[in-house]
């Protein structure tokens, strides 16, 4: 009996060990698929040229920077209101019939398909707003995509400080604000920063509400604003993808590489500061 307890056991743990590798290899898959069809287009010109109409003089500069604009006003939207919020539900509402509401409003927001935040980007911030096909448009829409999994990310991460720190400041004469300002927030500081750098990757990631709500296919100019007309590098990789020229698709692997290098580089960069300040916090 013994025997086949154990024999089972390996066998259950190698089934899982091969569902845990079954992702890895994908990954690699992808990853090795891609450098095979884009890497010989990667170079210097390529990042630093704007698209044409020829496929060997395209390049991403507009849709590279049309996202790090995205990127940066989602952020700052997304991130004040969404740690605000995590902070109301956990540390003054628990038990109120309000934070019941919302906490229910924001599980339901998070499975909503990321289109819905499209249209309603487009009814609210497009026309009813006047803010037009512009960059404040999309960032707005893509911060209400995301705040959900700001708020969620939050939470958790208050829900990691030990009670006794709290009351320890309150015993210490602390009043509320004063324990969360400096006491529970830089102990959460690492699963926020996590939470927020993900949701940012999922943000610079997206292309179908940003498509609903009017991001320009073809872009020869640099934004200049959050009123400007853009792009961003997912709906330029889609639109070489849509071209019929086998150049196109090449140049879509490329710009794909670049995507995924640079979410894969911010997920490194949450898992290092992690790291790091927890260690910090344990020291």
């Amino acid at each position: 009996m013994k025997r086949r307890g154990r024999a089972s056991e390996r066998l259950f743990q190698g089934l899982c060990l091969a569902a845990a590798l079954v992702p890895l290899v994908v990954l690699a898959l992808l990853v090795g698929k891609l450098l095979v069809d884009g890497l010989g287009r990667l170079d210097w010109a390529f990042l630093t040229s704007f698209p044409s109409r020829k496929a060997d003089e395209a390049g991403i500069l507009p849709a590279v920077v049309g996202s790090l604009w995205l990127v940066g006003l989602s952020a700052l939207f997304a991130l004040p209101l969404g740690l605000g919020a995590a902070i109301y539900l956990e540390e003054y509402g628990r038990r109120g019939r309000l934070a019941d509401l919302i906490e229910v409003n924001i599980a339901n927001l998070a499975g909503v398909p990321s289109i819905i935040y499209g249209l309603l980007g487009l009814g609210l911030f497009v026309r009813a707003l006047g803010l037009g096909r512009s960059l404040l448009a999309g960032a707005l829409t893509m911060a209400l995509l995301v705040l959900p999994v700001v708020v969620l990310s939050a939470r958790e991460a208050l829900r990691t400080v030990p009670a006794t720190l709290r009351e320890g400041a309150y015993a210490l004469g602390s009043t509320r604000w004063q324990a969360i300002y400096r006491v529970v927030l830089p102990q959460a500081l690492p699963g926020v920063l996590t939470g927020a750098i993900l949701a940012i990757s999922r943000a610079m990631g997206e292309t179908a509400p940003l498509i609903v709500v009017g991001a320009l296919t073809y872009v020869s100019f640099l934004p200049d604003g959050p009123g400007s007309a853009f792009t961003v590098l997912p709906i330029q990789i889609f639109n070489w993808v849509s071209r019929p020229q086998p150049e196109f698709l090449v140049n879509a692997a490329a710009g794909i590489v670049v995507l995924l290098v640079t979410l894969l580089a911010l997920n490194g960069v949450a898992i290092a500061l992690r790291n790091r300040m927890e260690k910090r916090r344990a020291g």
